[in-house]
């Protein structure tokens, strides 16, 4: 397996795979998930010439278990430390959910130097948490009934989620139990410490100030259907931050698009890159 050593130490599981002269594409992945989720994507991409390379953010996956620096000040700075130690120019980011606000903050502490563009998929930022300020955003109790259901049986949680997350608790829907099965499979890789932890990560950090430093394209790609991310909560607000952002928006779609609709979604990511 490929996989770097931190600054503090932790070891941090990588895929990296295409040609090693094509423009890189790096994907960060969801919470509670892992770099598989973009599997379908660095198929594609690779197989157009990308150098696509996807980590387990520390905590999921493969990488070590920790359990301190499960925070998003340091899930920025292992991003950093994996793209310089590949030394990684002219990046394309791709980022959901959690790893939307991943990417972002990547660039809000370390600038956008090494980046050409950036793709946010069903993204948290500007910020989930209801507050006085956000009164629009989910409230607290929704967050702390996460961390309950990570806490107490996250086995069962993570299969029951993953029902909103593809959107299969919709009328009419097609359960894929392949979704749900390597959803929950990929959520009992990490360790339980770092994915509580990373509950109060993607609900209650307010992501403004980092989507005011981005100075290079953006695309986001979010269904109105988003049960995880609302849409009016999350890329309706950043469209608005971000100067010359682009919003794409799927009708019908769920926050796990990128797996459901893949083909939709790698044709739009590439007519992106590619303009």
């Amino acid at each position: 397996m490929s996989t770097i050593t931190t600054k503090d130490g932790t070891h941090l599981f990588y895929k990296d795979w295409g040609p090693r002269n094509g423009q890189p594409i790096v994907f960060s992945h969801g919470w509670p998930l892992a770099s598989d989720a973009w599997d379908a994507q660095m198929l594609f991409f690779g197989m157009q010439g990308y150098r696509v390379i996807a980590a387990d953010r520390r905590s999921h996956g493969r990488s070590d278990q920790t359990w301190d620096g499960n925070n998003m000040d340091q899930y920025a700075d292992d991003l950093a430390e994996l793209i310089e130690t590949l030394n990684l120019k002219n990046v394309v980011l791709v980022g959901h959910s959690t790893g939307g606000g991943e990417v972002v903050h990547y660039i809000g502490r370390h600038g956008s130097h090494r980046v050409a563009k950036t793709v946010l998929v069903g993204a948290v930022p500007p910020l989930m948490l209801k507050t006085p300020t956000n009164p629009e955003g989910t409230p607290i109790e929704i967050f702390d009934g996460i961390r309950a259901g990570v806490a107490t049986n996250r086995s069962q949680f993570y299969y029951d989620l993953s029902m909103p997350f593809y959107g299969f608790n919709r009328p009419g829907a097609q359960v894929n139990d392949g979704f749900r099965e390597s959803f929950r499979l990929m959520g009992l890789a990490g360790g339980i410490k770092g994915q509580y932890d990373c509950v109060h990560e993607f609900s209650e950090v307010d992501f403004t100030p980092d989507l005011k430093k981005i100075d290079k394209p953006l695309l986001i790609i979010q269904g109105d259907d988003d049960q995880i991310v609302p849409l009016k909560d999350s890329g309706e607000k950043t469209v608005k931050i971000v100067k010359g952002a682009i919003l794409k928006i799927y009708p019908g779609a769920p926050h796990g698009l990128a797996q459901t609709e893949p083909e939709r979604f790698n044709a739009d990511v590439l007519s992106f890159i590619k303009a």
